[in-house]
């Protein structure tokens, strides 16, 4: 019996403690690093403190836009600016389903396939055109760390981008 009133006494002093240390936590926001004399829309570095919930998604992929297009085809998926702007709207669906938005992103890890209309070589520009109608906006002006790679294919046939999107929150 003695166990079961030290019990409580105990977990409550625990509750004490938890809230106490969680009040100052709490003041902790995410740090965003902007790159050093640049303008370019992505951040140098990203602190998140330990206050913060991190939630990692997975590689998403764009939808089709041309249903008349041959099924698996560049044309069904359209180029890459179109893609990338499609995989962002996933990633925005994605993160809405989680309570939360694009402002919450602090990384990304962008897979880009070469074009064979470009030589076999990846559209940045064509990505970055996507890219910046979701971040470093007037609407939305957070920026994340991101990394970009060309890489040689896909497990979606005619798909050209694939972004695994990294996501924090001070809860």
């Amino acid at each position: 019996m003695k166990k079961t009133a030290i019990l409580p006494g105990l977990a409550l002093s625990g509750l004490l403690v938890f809230s106490l240390a969680a009040g100052s936590a709490g003041a902790q926001e995410i740090k965003r690093i902007p790159l050093p004399n640049s303008d370019f829309p992505i951040l140098q570095a990203v602190v998140v403190p330990p206050n913060a919930s991190t939630i990692y998604f997975s590689g998403i992929l764009p939808e089709v836009s041309n249903k008349d297009a041959p099924k698996g085809s560049i044309e069904a998926f359209g180029d890459t600016e179109t893609q990338t702007v499609s995989v962002f709207r996933r990633i925005e669906a994605a993160l809405a389903s989680q309570g939360l938005t694009l402002g919450d992103v602090i990384q990304l890890k962008v897979f880009l396939v070469g074009d064979p209309r470009k030589d076999g070589k990846l559209d940045f520009a064509g990505f970055q055109a996507g890219y910046t109608k979701f971040f470093a906006t007037k609407e939305q002006p957070n920026k994340p760390v991101r990394s970009a790679f060309q890489i040689a294919g896909l497990a979606l046939p005619g798909a050209l981008i694939e972004i695994e999107a990294t996501a924090a929150k001070v809860r």
